[in-house]
């Protein structure tokens, strides 16, 4: 049975007439066991077989071992099946479609099947996802995940049908998507796993995709908890701003919340495996006489309807300007990691339409923040895009004949943080 925990780290003075409180809370969960244990998981691998797969050969070769190897992973009883996709979805695994039982020999006819996939036609996303939402909804299942590989762009559907298929999908299945080379788009596929509670990334060498393949399939089953909930609850004229998951990677939750009463919310956060996720809450409370205490939220986590761990956010109202100009060091931080991610973006998005001076500022900024929050990889991807002079003022250059690869790897790894240190 797993256990919960949540902590709380925050400055709760305020200064008078101060409204805005602002807490990270940090979840953790261990002994979930594996997919399935508290009822049956469902996997789709969903790999693109559209014509430009053949270029390199070495691409489909890499798509054929890596679909066998996430295969291999498959926990037994598990329902499965392998998509195939360019302008349509074919079903790779079963031939006669659905989805089956993992089983010794289950396996192995699908890793033979996926070893016969052959490139051809364009690219149609939208009609993969849908796929997954049929063949998800035939089973019982009480957690869903799919692993997406493409290397394009969707290019052979309808303007529209991507993001329709992807609204339908919400809220149904959790969804890692990957791109192989340098032809597909990233704030496409980060659009898709950011509305699927996943994960996006780069594989810029075809001979990786197998390793990568076997480490997103082993992370799915070991999810042994099929859903979790954020509720938090707010008083009576407060106002919750945001909630964001910032460890380990950066997940605006705030558009995605239900109401479960007048004061209380929750947000998703998909299923768990043994682990710890941090998240940022900001709520604006009215502001109380100097010297009032408030609790500004409660934060509870929900498992199959019943709270398994909870903290609470207060707010202090002080004119004691040591206590409320402190910034707690765990929200400092992840303010950071999440304003760099948006310089990063920002950055690239400016120069790809050729504004050079607003990408070196924003660029810039990436790189003092980088520092400022010991983000040695973001540092290590930036310096691949641009001169870092000097890091501590933001100055940097861009480089010239930079690789679109690694402008790609900038790009996907921004949302990623470091943890803070405490």
């Amino acid at each position: 049975m797993a256990t919960w925990t949540a902590e709380v780290f925050e400055n709760e003075y305020l200064a008078a007439d101060a409204t805005d409180v602002h807490a990270i809370v940090s979840v953790g969960c261990t002994g979930a066991g594996a997919a399935g244990q508290s009822g049956d998981a469902a996997e789709v691998i969903i790999v693109d077989t559209s014509g430009s797969m053949s270029q390199p050969h070495a691409k489909i070769a890499a798509v054929r071992k890596a679909a066998a190897e996430a295969v291999g992973d498959i926990v037994d009883g598990t329902w499965f099946a392998v998509v195939a996709g360019n302008h349509k979805a074919m079903s790779a695994f079963p031939p006669r479609g659905g989805m089956v039982r993992a089983t010794e020999i289950t396996r192995s006819q699908a890793e033979e099947a996926v070893r016969h996939l052959e490139p051809s036609g364009g690219t149609a996303i939208g009609s993969w996802l849908r796929a997954a939402i049929a063949l998800f909804g035939s089973v019982e299942a009480a957690q869903s995940h799919a692993i997406l590989l493409t290397d394009g762009r969707n290019e052979t559907e309808a303007p529209g049908d991507l993001h329709a298929a992807v609204q339908a999908a919400t809220g149904l299945f959790q969804c890692d998507c990957r791109g192989v080379g340098a032809d597909w788009d990233v704030n496409e596929l980060r659009g898709i796993s950011s509305a699927l509670l996943g994960s996006v990334d780069i594989i810029a060498e075809p001979e990786k995709m197998a390793e990568d393949f076997r480490q997103m399939m082993q992370a799915s089953m070991a999810r042994g908890v099929a859903d979790a909930k954020l509720r938090i609850w707010a008083p009576q004229g407060a106002e919750v701003l945001f909630v964001r998951q910032v460890a380990p990677a950066i997940e605006d939750l705030t558009s995605r919340s239900t109401s479960v009463s007048a004061l209380v919310r929750e947000f998703p956060t998909g299923s768990w495996s043994d682990e710890s996720r941090d998240y940022h809450v900001a709520v604006r409370v009215p502001a109380k006489p100097l010297g009032s205490e408030q609790l500004a939220a409660r934060v509870q986590l929900i498992v199959a309807g019943e709270v398994v761990a909870q903290g609470l956010v207060r707010a202090t109202w002080s004119d004691d300007s040591t206590l409320t100009t402190r910034i707690n060091p765990a929200v400092a931080h992840y303010t950071g990691q999440a304003e760099l991610a948006d310089a990063i973006q920002e950055g690239l998005a400016a120069k790809a339409a050729g504004d050079d001076t607003t990408a070196t500022l924003k660029l810039g900024r990436a790189a003092k923040l980088a520092a400022e929050t010991g983000d040695e990889e973001a540092t290590n991807k930036l310096k691949r895009v641009v001169d870092i002079a000097d890091a501590d003022t933001g100055t940097v250059r861009l480089k010239r004949d930079v690789s679109k690869l690694d402008e790609m790897a900038l790009d996907t790894s921004s949302t990623k943080t470091t943890r803070v240190k405490r």
